[in-house]
C-alpha cells in the first residue's frame, strides 16, 4: 500500500525560507508536520507558537525520539550537509535547502549516504516553483527553441541584512566557513544550476568576486560565474548591493529557434518571425508542481523522477561548478595593455 501522507521533521529554522514551508506542509493533504530543531530558543518559540509542533533544541534527539519518513533541512550551509547525512543513515527522504553545502565534499557526502541508503534526495530551489520558470525549463528541454546555446540569470538584491532577514539567517550567511562563501555562493548558485539543468557540466569555469559596495562585509558582496562549454555559455550573476529589482530575476534561455525569458509573473518567447516576443499562455500548474512539499511527496508516493532541477545529479553538479568557481575567483585575470 503507497503511504499517502508522510511525516515530515524540520532540521534548522535558522534559513528565513523555512516558515514558508512549514506553512504548505500545514496546509498539505500529504504531509504531517511532527517534529522540528534548532538550537536558537527564540526560534523554537515562534514554531511552536505558530504551527503547535514538538521542539528540540537538539537534532540528534529529534531523529531519535520522533518517527518519521522525510527530513527537511534548514541549517547553515556546512552543518546542513552533515546532517543530511545523520538522517539518511537513519533511512529517511532528505530535503536539504539550495544549495547542497558549504563545499563540494560535503555535497558529495550527503549524496553518497542517499544513494547507500536508497533514499531519495532533493535540493530545493526556490525559483523551481515559480511557474513560468518551470514551463520555460520544460519547453527548453523538449527542444522547442532548439538547441540551447545560452543560460543567463542574475540573482540581485540590496543585501540579506537590508532586504529583511532575520539576524538567526544572515549572521550564518556572512560567515565563510559556515556559508561556504558569500553572494558567490548563497546567489550565484541560482544560474549555476539553470545551466546545469539545461547544458550539463561545463567544461571550464570562470569567475570574478569581491567587495564592491561593502568594503567592510567579511565575505564578498558581488560575483559573476561565466560557465564555458563546447557549444554554449553560461552566465551567472550575484549581488548583494542592487538597489531595486529592475534586471533580477529573470531566466533568458537561448536557442537557435528562439529565446525564452521567464519571471515571476509572465513567460516571453522571441522567434524569426516574432523578434519582439510575445506571451506564452501559462499551463495550469499541477498540484504536485506547485511546491516542494507536494512535489516531494508526490514523487516519493508514486516512484516518479524529481523535477531536473530540484534533483540530486542537478544538486551535486552545481556544487561543483560553485567549488571551481570560487577557486577561479581567486586567480588573476588577463591585464589590459595600457594606452
Amino acid at each position: 500500500m503507497k503511504k499517502t501522507i508522510f511525516k515530515i521533521v524540520i532540521l534548522g529554522l535558522h534559513h528565513d525560507h523555512v516558515w514558508s514551508h512549514l506553512q504548505d506542509i500545514r496546509r498539505s493533504q500529504t504531509a504531517e508536520l511532527v517534529g522540528v530543531a534548532d538550537p536558537n530558543l527564540p526560534l523554537l518559540n515562534q514554531a511552536r507558537e505558530r504551527f503547535n509542533c514538538p521542539t528540540y533544541a537538539d537534532y540528534d534527539e529529534l531523529l531519535e525520539m520522533t518517527e518519521a519518513d522525510i527530513a527537511y533541512i534548514f541549517t547553515d550551509n556546512r552543518i546542513g550537509a552533515f546532517l543530511a547525512v545523520s538522517a539518511a543513515n537513519r533511512g529517511l527522504n532528505v530535503m536539504i535547502e539550495k544549495p547542497m553545502g558549504a563545499d563540494l565534499e560535503g555535497a558529495k557526502e550527503a549524496a553518497r549516504s542517499a544513494r547507500s541508503n536508497g533514499v531519495q534526495l532533493m535540493i530545493n530551489w526556490p525559483i523551481a516553483w515559480v511557474p513560468a520558470v518551470q514551463q520555460a525549463i520544460t519547453m527548453a528541454t523538449e527542444g522547442e527553441i532548439g538547441r540551447v546555446w545560452q543560460v543567463k540569470y542574475r540573482a540581485a538584491h540590496a543585501g540579506p541584512r537590508e532586504l529583511g532577514c532575520s539576524e538567526f539567517f544572515y549572521n550564518w550567511l556572512f560567515n565563510e566557513r559556515l556559508n561556504g562563501g558569500g553572494a558567490l555562493i548563497d546567489y550565484a548558485c541560482y544560474g549555476c544550476a539553470l545551466a546545469r539543468t539545461l547544458l550539463g557540466m561545463p567544461r571550464s569555469v570562470h569567475a570574478i568576486s569581491g567587495n564592491l559596495v561593502k568594503e567592510t562585509l567579511p565575505v564578498e558582496d558581488n560575483a559573476i560565474v561565466l560557465l564555458d562549454y563546447p557549444r554554449a555559455s553560461a552566465l551567472a550573476e550575484a549581488s548583494w548591493s542592487q538597489q531595486g529589482n529592475l534586471t533580477s530575476y529573470a531566466v533568458s534561455i537561448y536557442g537557435e529557434d528562439g529565446t525564452l525569458v521567464a519571471d515571476e509573473n509572465s513567460l516571453r518567447l522571441a522567434t524569426q518571425k516574432k523578434p519582439e516576443g510575445q506571451q506564452v499562455e501559462l499551463h495550469p500548474v499541477a498540484i504536485e508542481m506547485r511546491h516542494a512539499t507536494s512535489h516531494f511527496t508526490s514523487a516519493l508516493t508514486n516512484d516518479t523522477p524529481l523535477f531536473p532541477l530540484v534533483s540530486s545529479e542537478v544538486g551535486l553538479g552545481t556544487q561543483a561548478i560553485l567549488s571551481a568557481a570560487k577557486l577561479a575567483a581567486t586567480q588573476a585575470g588577463t591585464p589590459v595593455e595600457s594606452l
